[in-house]
């Protein structure tokens, strides 16, 4: 029998982490095993994907801009992937391709690890962005029961549409609406890619959040993104986006090697060291 293989695609892939990040487990579990980054543009990745079905890989990860079109070209997709409507994860049985979204596992484990009993304390929270990755936020959230989810973004009518999507408990609004909202906020997640590179989007007056609350990003380049820096500068708890990054690994390296990996400070390490 063969090593188990995996990989992941995305155009352009020499930014990815994830060769890092399970080459990092494979060593440490000594598992013969290999997992490459492959560059496969947006034209191409229908063949890819058909290109699985008769290959020795066991499956692989998906990045930008491919989640949202492997969906569609999977053999079957896990319920809450479909919910989300994006797939990360890829894994490949029997020659059909099985298509998962392992996100929003890594957004809630982060928190799990970074704030324990956050879902406990968290009656209303703001998620700012109504892309993908604010629809796996968002998901997860309702998963641990979050009863009052506000979605503010620069384009009102997304939010709207998301929130629409989402059902009960979920409502959009304009990011001009977190004025009123955040005073009686627990938890606030940036989703978008503000923060990313060191950039910023439009200011939020954090003071307006009550002393308790978690400010969360899922940005992780920079570490400490400005909303990151910003919160804890007035005292307050935070949570930045490395982990999720990590955590979301989990399902897939089980999946593809058959050991459930464990998130340590020496691979934290390893991933910090290249931001």
């Amino acid at each position: 029998m063969s090593a188990p293989k995996a990989f992941i695609i995305g155009h352009p892939i020499s930014h990815s982490r994830s060769p890092i990040i399970h080459r990092h487990w494979l060593d440490r579990y000594g598992i013969a095993g290999s997992y490459e980054a492959i560059d496969v543009p947006p034209d191409a990745v229908g063949d890819f994907i058909a290109s699985l079905r008769g290959s020795d890989f066991s499956g692989g990860n998906v990045t930008i801009p491919h989640k949202q079109a492997v969906r569609d070209l999977c053999d079957e997709v896990e319920p809450l992937a479909a919910r989300i409507g994006a797939v990360n994860t890829l894994v490949v049985r029997h020659g059909r391709v099985i298509g998962r979204n392992t996100d929003y596992l890594g957004f809630l484990f982060n928190l799990d690890a970074g704030a324990p009993d956050w879902d406990r304390r968290t009656r209303r929270a703001l998620v700012l962005g109504a892309g993908g990755a604010a629809r796996a936020v968002v998901v997860a959230l309702l998963s641990r029961g979050i009863p009052d989810i506000a979605i503010l973004n620069r384009t009102p009518e997304r939010a709207y549409a998301l929130a629409a999507d989402m059902g009960d408990g979920v409502s959009g609004h304009p990011m001009s609406a977190f004025i009123g909202l955040a005073p009686d906020a627990d938890l606030l997640i940036n989703a978008t890619a503000g923060g990313m590179g060191g950039t910023s989007f439009a200011d939020q007056p954090l003071e307006l959040l009550p002393g308790h609350a978690l400010v969360a990003d899922i940005v992780y380049a920079p570490l400490v993104t400005p909303l990151l820096a910003a919160a804890r500068k007035i005292g307050l708890n935070t949570v930045d986006g490395l982990g999720m990054l990590l955590h979301q690994a989990v399902p897939g390296f089980a999946a593809w090697f058959g050991t459930t990996p464990s998130v340590d400070a020496a691979l934290r390490a390893k991933v910090e060291a290249t931001l």
